[in-house]
Formats: C-alpha cells, structure tokens, sequence
C-alpha cells in the first residue's frame, strides 16, 4: 500500500467567509455550504483563521449570546493551523493531536496565501473507508486518525 498525501485525501471545496462577518453569517454559510468549517480571511483574500461549528456552541450559543452581535474574530481560531499538500496523513494525524484540532488548512509551500484546501477527521473516516483492509496496515491506520479526546478543542 502506498502512503497517500493530504492533497490526495483533502477537501478540495475550500468555503472562506471574510473577516468582518457575524457569527450568524458563519451559520449560514455553513448551512448552505454543508460544511462545518469555513476559512477566515482577510481584505486581502489571505487566510488568518478557521471558524468551525464548535466555535459557534461553545462561544456563542453556550454564552446565550445573540449571533447577529458577534464577530467572527471574536471566535475563530487564529492563526489556521497548517500543512503542506504533500505531507502524509500520519504527519496530518500528528499535528491535528499536538495542536489539538480537527481542521487543518491546507497550504502550498506554507503560504496562507495558496490555500488548496482542508483536511478534517471526515476526510480521515473516507481515507480509512477507501483504503484497502491489509492487516498488516490496519493497525498503523487506526493509530494516525486523531480521536475524540485527542482534539477536543476550540477547533
């Protein structure tokens, strides 16, 4: 079996909502995006961070806080924890757990001004789900997929 990249395995539908929006507009646009992560940008189109569902329960609705009201920068987790498309997924999988995240943006050549896209744990359950069942494999698979309690975080 071949050591698949993170380009490979990635989300390649990149969503991006600007910097000066609400945390209702993040809700909406993960709504109609289907997604549960957005990038945050600046002016300039260039990525400062990630805002993610969790970021919406945990500092807004927990906080009985009108979301009209809140801005984004309030709540997003900053700066975007990065990797490079050729990096493997194990690699992926460590960083995820020493930074304690779920979403990794995707860079070239870490520049968060060439986003590519972004890895998240769904796209580790789809890597795990193509991937052929070679025992010899399994358990070092099983092993990079960050878990629950290794990423509970603001991400």
């Amino acid at each position: 079996m071949s050591i698949m990249s993170i380009g490979e395995i990635m989300t390649k539908k990149l969503e991006k909502i600007n910097m000066s929006a609400s945390a209702q507009e993040v809700a909406k646009a993960m709504t109609e995006g289907n997604v549960s992560s957005l990038v945050v940008t600046d002016m300039n189109d260039k990525a400062i961070g990630i805002v993610t569902e969790q970021n919406l329960v945990r500092r807004v609705v927990a906080n009985d806080v009108s979301s009209g009201k809140v801005n984004i920068q309030k709540i997003m987790f900053s700066p975007p924890v990065t990797i490079d498309a050729n990096s493997s997924v194990e690699v992926a999988a460590d960083i995820m757990i020493e930074n304690k995240v779920k979403h990794l943006l995707v860079v070239e050549n870490e520049d968060l001004n060439k986003p590519l896209g972004i890895i998240t744990t769904n796209d580790f359950v789809g890597y795990l789900k193509r991937t052929p069942n070679e025992p010899e494999h399994d358990d070092k698979k099983l092993h990079s997929i960050p878990t629950r309690t290794d990423t509970q975080s603001n991400q």
